[in-house]
């Protein structure tokens, strides 16, 4: 009997707990509650921060690889199989030994989901449904919104130079800086198609700092602005036409793919999305986009994000380098976006422009922009600003896409 206790007490997951494992459970404690108690991004921050907890519960499986063993029958197939097969845990015989058959034994469940990540599959359908929900109006109202979303992602470059300075390859660097973008899935897609193994941390700090717009962006907004320029109340935009809104994404697309091919499955479906909208004879799939489609793919992306920060793999001292880099990429293009947003405003006369809304071009859409009007209403109650901000914040989102198809075409 005190064998048979032994045994079981043995396969428990109390008894094979390490500490790391419940660093990362309180880890995804914490996500849960600025998720759930603080409402910060909760759509991401739950499937994320649970993903996190599935899988740093000991012995739970869900990110377990599936085994693939190869008997080979033609010199050199077995290698090339184990190629095609593409599984980082098959069991490689020598080349050289004919293949007969392989087999495979399942993974965990959650590992599938992640395979939309490593495929680049979850990130550009977020991006479809994103163009859905989004009205581009502000940006072809005040084409001159485009500058203010590309200087916001000078923290892209900023940061990959800082990575490449303290070691990290030019691949790494890249996706590491990608989170000055603000973007999930760019990140996303970015990590995954250049530095796989640094998916977790990227991805659990680029969202987390997407959350946490609203704290970081004000005080980096109060210090390079002053009370003047915040109080800066903006003209009316113009009403768009409804050709224009069809033409935009059209146009966009064919000139960026043309420009940096890299970019296409970001920005067209992107643009693709947003033509479902504006085209108005395809309400249904618009719907789908903006509802049911965007919906299962963000559970599917978060939770799969999260499973993949395991304990041995994210509590390392590069974690910590990334994270800190993370904030200092938004920290500058957050800063850049501002500062140039008061050069254009002096540029226009002095009262043309207000700064606050060159924080906005960051692409984490809305939340900037609701930064932008919070943060100018608090100075004057009668000022609106989250049109304007809108401008720039959906230029984010194409400048984002864009600086990805940039580092992906070199690197």
């Amino acid at each position: 009997m005190v064998t048979l206790l032994t045994n079981f007490w043995q396969t428990t997951g109390f008894a094979n707990m390490t500490w790391q494992e419940l660093v990362m459970l309180s880890v995804a404690g914490i996500l849960l509650y600025l998720a759930i108690g603080k409402s910060f991004e909760p759509l991401l921050l739950v499937p994320i921060a649970f993903g996190m907890l599935l899988t740093n519960l000991p012995m739970s499986g869900v990110m377990e690889i599936g085994d693939t063993v190869l008997r080979a029958i033609s010199p050199g197939a077995a290698g090339e199989t184990a190629r095609m097969l593409a599984e980082p845990t098959a069991e490689m015989l020598r080349e050289g030994i004919p293949v007969e058959y392989y087999t495979q034994s399942p993974g965990g469940l959650i590992n599938y989901f992640y395979r939309g990540n490593q495929l680049g599959i979850f990130p550009p359908l977020i991006f479809m449904g994103v163009g859905a929900m989004t009205d581009f109006g502000p940006l072809i109202a005040n084409p001159r919104s485009i500058f203010l979303g590309a200087a916001a992602q000078f923290g892209i470059f900023f940061t990959f130079t800082g990575a490449l300075l303290l070691g990290f390859t030019a691949q790494e660097a890249s996706a590491i800086g990608i989170i000055g973008g603000a973007d999930g899935p760019t990140a996303i897609l970015v990590t995954a198609m250049m530095a796989s193994h640094l998916l977790g941390p990227i991805a659990v700090a680029a969202y987390s700092y997407m959350a946490l717009v609203p704290i970081i962006q004000p005080p980096i907004m109060y210090a390079l602005t002053t009370k003047e320029e915040r109080i800066i109340k903006m003209k009316q935009l113009r009403t768009v036409s409804k050709k224009e809104k069809i033409l935009f994404p059209i146009l966009v697309t064919v000139a960026v793919s043309l420009l940096l091919p890299a970019a296409t499955p970001l920005v067209g479906m992107l643009m693709f999305g947003n033509l479902l909208k504006e085209s108005a004879v395809t309400d249904r799939l618009s719907k789908t986009a903006q509802n049911e489609l965007i919906n299962i793919v963000t559970i599917l992306l978060g939770i799969s994000v999260g499973a993949s920060a395991v304990a041995d793999q994210f509590l390392r001292f590069e974690t910590i380098q990334i994270i800190v880099l993370g904030v200092v990429a938004f920290a500058v293009g957050t800063a850049t976006g501002v500062l140039l947003a008061k050069v254009m405003n002096k540029a226009m006369g002095g009262n043309a422009i207000n700064p606050l809304i060159g924080s906005a071009g960051v692409s984490a859409v809305p939340m900037a922009a609701r930064v932008s009007q919070s943060v100018g209403q608090k100075e004057l109650p009668s000022n609106f600003l989250l049109m304007h901000a809108m401008g720039p914040n959906v230029a984010g989102v194409i400048g984002s896409a864009v600086a990805a198809g940039v580092l992906l075409s070199l690197f």
